[in-house]
């Protein structure tokens, strides 16, 4: 009974708002309207729709899947201080970033079946009807732990939410399963760089240091991302989000983007030092090559972006005032994306095995469905905040509930 109240509650919460809540859910809903039809042209005319080909079978899509894996693991940003080390201003908001990591772990989902010629076979990888062959794969391993991942912020988020609304102490089980979630967020992004470590025909990936350069970067976009958010449900809720719990984060991350800089350029420099037979593609990537040049830019721009962010989160000066805090939260978001996004699939099959080499370029459908998907994972987020907020601030509960029925009653 209390369950379902709390359910009902949250549904309404939903469907309650002001106009410039209701018009920011129809903008999501139309640009994620716009996503489903060009997933539905792909769907119908094939992959050819897409800049994919037989050099070039992973790209967009895939990019966009490993950054959001990334800031999905970035929950444990939150949960570590909050949890680990009982920081109050930290815990107060640390379940935005458990519902974040719901949202981003669907996008994440999203996009691999968008990637998908024939999504329909997803059906071999469920448990009792497919065959995971966990043995073999790696893919199998990533899809279980993210799988897990989801579920596990589901129970956690839903179970915070559910002792919040009936004023209940938490579960003793629930500190257990927010330990758990720290290794199971180091778990996602980790075995989505073995993915591609793994590879042995793709030597641009072969480094000891793709995972802990997954979980750098990961720990900078998404509490970056974080940073924009909460000051946004500051100005639009009564949500109370300090300063310190925001400049805290900022601290973090300037560790954490000296940490990202560090191992890239320890890459560079084993790529560009060693000038092994497997250079090229770290040459195509930041230089080009015979002309080729459609990454040098992109790339150029993230660690421009990169390093400018750094400077602004290590000075404790810009660090602390919100325009250049803000400045370097987007430049590391954009940094990251573009590194992930164009800058880590492409050059491992450029040149592909024959030598060619084929300039890779998203089209208007990859485009398309992408902003779709942001959409979505926006929209979800939207809603679980717009059923959240109202009961961790106490303004709905178990008991004035049962006011509400008893006072309909008496009238």
């Amino acid at each position: 009974m209390n369950f379902r109240n709390f359910v009902t509650i949250s549904i309404k919460n939903v469907f309650t708002g002001s106009k410039w809540y209701l018009a920011w859910i129809i903008l999501l809903a139309v640009l994620t309207g716009a996503g489903m039809f060009a997933y539905m042209h792909q769907l119908k005319n094939g992959l050819i729709t897409t800049s994919m080909r037989d050099q070039v079978t992973w790209a967009f899509y895939i990019g966009n899947f490993t950054f959001f894996v990334g800031i999905a693991a970035a929950a444990i940003v939150l949960v570590v201080p909050a949890y680990v080390y009982n920081w109050k201003p930290i815990k107060e908001i640390a379940l935005l970033g458990e519902l974040m990591a719901i949202c981003a772990v669907v996008m994440c989902l999203l996009f691999v079946i968008v990637d998908l010629g024939k999504p329909g076979l997803i059906w071999h990888m469920i448990p009792g009807i497919g065959k995971l062959r966990l043995g073999s794969s790696i893919l199998a391993w990533d899809s279980v732990v993210l799988t897990l991942y989801l579920l596990l912020n589901l129970v956690i988020a839903t179970h915070i939410l559910f002792r919040t609304f009936t004023k209940k102490p938490y579960s003793k089980y629930l500190l257990w399963l927010l330990y758990f979630s720290i290794p199971a967020g180091i778990a996602i992004h980790t075995i989505t760089a073995f993915l591609y470590d793994g590879m042995v025909a793709r030597p641009f990936w072969n480094s000891a240091i793709l995972a802990p350069r997954f979980l750098a970067s990961a720990f900078c976009s998404g509490p970056a991302l974080m940073l924009i958010i909460f000051q946004i449900l500051r100005k639009t809720t009564r949500f109370k989000i300090t300063n310190e719990a925001l400049w805290k984060i900022g601290e973090l991350m300037a560790y954490t983007i000296f940490i990202n800089l560090f191992l890239t350029a320890a890459e560079i420099f084993k790529e560009f030092y060693s000038d092994s037979e497997h250079f090229i593609h770290a040459e195509y990537l930041y230089f080009g090559i015979d002309g080729n040049k459609t990454l040098v830019p992109f790339i150029w721009i993230s660690l421009i972006f990169n390093i400018i962010a750094f400077i602004l989160f290590l000075i404790p000066k810009t660090r602390t005032n919100f325009l250049t805090l803000n400045i370097g939260a987007v430049l590391i978001f954009l940094g990251v994306y573009i590194e992930k996004g164009m800058g880590l699939i492409i050059p491992g099959f450029t040149p592909d095995s024959l030598g060619e080499i084929y300039n890779y370029f998203p089209t208007w459908v990859e485009f398309t469905v992408t902003i779709g998907i942001f959409s979505l994972g926006f929209l979800i987020y939207t809603l679980l905040i717009k059923a959240s907020v109202p009961i961790v601030l106490g303004e709905q509960d178990y008991s004035s509930v049962q006011k509400k029925k008893i006072i309909t009653i008496n009238n």
